[in-house]
């Protein structure tokens, strides 16, 4: 895949819930390179027609999981809560950064609350909860008097570093693949359409509150009858999907996807050769669930590339995102 370095910059560009214009600038840029114009939703979304009059729209989330400062303890160290449900015990020990309000960023690690095995002999014992963990900044505090002083308030977004790695394997391995690596999928399909100067009657939607569950809530275009989701694909014990495939979801914990939606989709895949698993997931929710539940009027279908150790250090392959964007133009060329 010639444009990946596409998905390292996305993927480095920190977007948890609630911080996402900077990822959606690059977003819009991408895109605009493509010879679209894209435009922001009031929710901070991109949307973008690849042609008149779309009836289909293919959605991606562009946030991702993170936390919050809320609160300073007397040492100096931060309190926090998620956005999202990150795996603590895959982010323990991680760098993050420290968006402040006055646009400053600050560096600190991600760390059990007494986390010297010297000083603690149960810490690799111990429950990793947000109760039982800090950040530590990495300045000179000893209270939190000296943390306001850096100018930290209530409030501000703490990012995880992501740990991008790109291997000759065709491996990429990073937090937030879900659901960059979708993003990417989205990239990919404009740029076909475009270099072939193909104008089809679909729309990209790009989200930005997916993983608090309210990022496919209507923003897009009302002519839209079909609404395609590209999400992760789970990759877990007694599951069919693979990195190396696109997963196709026939129900997660919202319930059934349609039925006739779904079933096209996997009839194209094995027309076109396209390597393929079906699946049911059983902890998992999707931008089409909260279409659904907001009361839009669509067809929606799930699918994705396979991504193992989701909310954690996360893995996917070049194999399943390409699988995933030929899935996506096969069914707009149907």
């Amino acid at each position: 895949m010639k444009t990946l370095s596409l998905l390292e910059q996305l993927i480095n560009i920190d977007s948890p819930t609630g911080f996402t214009s900077k990822a959606a600038d690059f977003i819009e840029e991408t895109l605009r390179s493509y010879g679209y114009q894209p435009i922001r939703t009031r929710k901070g979304a991109v949307r973008c027609a690849l042609g008149p009059n779309p009836t289909l729209a293919i959605a991606a989330h562009t946030d991702t999981l993170g936390a919050i400062v809320s609160g300073f303890n007397g040492n100096g160290t931060l309190r926090f809560s998620l956005l999202g449900g990150p795996l603590l015990p895959s982010f323990e020990g991680g760098y993050v950064r420290i968006h402040t309000m006055n646009g400053g960023v600050l560096t600190g690690t991600l760390l059990l609350n007494d986390p010297s095995t010297h000083a603690n002999n149960k810490a690799g014992s111990a429950e990793r909860t947000t109760d039982a963990m800090h950040v530590r900044v990495d300045e000179a505090v000893q209270t939190a008097d000296d943390v306001r002083a850096l100018g930290i308030r209530i409030g501000d977004i703490i990012a995880f570093e992501p740990k991008y790695q790109a291997l000759p394997s065709g491996y990429i391995k990073s937090h937030f693949l879900d659901n960059k690596a979708g993003c990417y999928v989205l990239f990919e399909v404009a740029r076909c359409l475009s270099e072939k100067g193909q104008k089809v009657p679909v729309e990209l939607f790009f989200s930005t509150y997916e993983e608090v569950g309210h990022g496919g809530a209507p923003s897009y275009s009302e002519e839209v009858e079909e609404f395609l989701v590209i999400d992760m694909g789970v990759v877990g014990e007694k599951l069919e999907g693979s990195e190396t495939k696109c997963s196709i979801c026939a129900k997660d914990s919202g319930g059934p996807y349609d039925y006739d939606f779904r079933k096209r989709l996997v009839t194209l895949a094995e027309i076109h050769s396209i390597p393929y698993a079906l699946d049911v997931y059983p902890f998992y929710s999707s931008d089409g669930t909260a279409a659904w539940r907001a009361g839009a009027d669509v067809r929606v279908a799930l699918i994705g590339p396979g991504v193992h150790a989701s909310h954690g250090m996360e893995r996917t392959h070049t194999s399943g995102m390409q699988a995933t964007v030929d899935l996506c133009l096969a069914y707009i060329n149907r």
